[in-house]
């Protein structure tokens, strides 16, 4: 569970910090990349999108691939649902997670921090970027209108890094999650739909 829920919230993370060429890729600073992210977030009220996530087990040689969707609105709703046969509904509301898994019908919740709830990263997001947020280093990679922003926490946690790409008219493209066991997650983002009115009906977890 916590390992779910560890995967999940660095999901939601990037998909709140980026709402996501031919030329030759180049380094640019972290704060500017931060800022173009904040500016291509700025005008989207809600986005959905269909995804495809390869895990690459340490200790497995072969990935485990589900398809499934996301779904976003702002101030706080987060939803993520996976296909079977590892079928599973992930609902964040603000700093509240629930965890439903319909072949066993059964649900788990946990709270967040209030550090890490969605408001505090829409209150960062609110004025232009000016600073990295605090515990993290970042790097950030532009090739043509392609933007790769890669985070590293300085904390002792699970995660070792995390990337996200995403164009820089706000849709986002790929993200891949680097634990420091070895273990990988790929997720790649298709059919983005950006502003399309979702409802409370949309993030309804069973």
């Amino acid at each position: 569970m916590r390992k779910v829920i560890s995967t999940v919230m660095t999901l939601t993370l990037l998909l709140v910090l980026a709402w996501g060429g031919s030329a030759a890729a180049r380094q640019i600073a972290p704060v500017e990349g931060l800022e173009t992210l904040r500016r291509s977030f700025a005008g989207i009220s809600d986005f959905s999108a269909d995804i495809v996530q390869e895990k690459q087990i340490s200790l497995l040689k072969r990935k485990m691939v589900s398809t499934g969707t996301v779904r976003f609105r702002k101030p706080s709703l987060f939803f993520m649902e996976l296909n079977p046969p590892r079928a599973s509904r992930l609902l964040l509301n603000d700093t509240q997670i629930t965890l439903y898994f319909p072949r066993e019908k059964s649900t788990s919740q946990m709270a967040l921090p209030p550090e890490q709830s969605l408001q505090h990263w829409f209150t960062f997001l609110a004025r232009p970027v000016t600073s990295l947020p605090d515990g993290v280093d970042v790097r950030a990679d532009q090739q043509g209108d392609t933007l790769t922003i890669t985070v590293i926490p300085r904390s002792g946690g699970q995660v070792r890094e995390f990337a996200v790409t995403l164009l820089t008219d706000g849709t986002i493209r790929k993200l891949v999650i680097s634990e420091k066991n070895g273990d990988q997650t790929r997720i790649t983002f298709s059919r983005v739909r950006k502003n399309s009115g979702l409802s409370d009906k949309d993030f309804r977890i069973n």
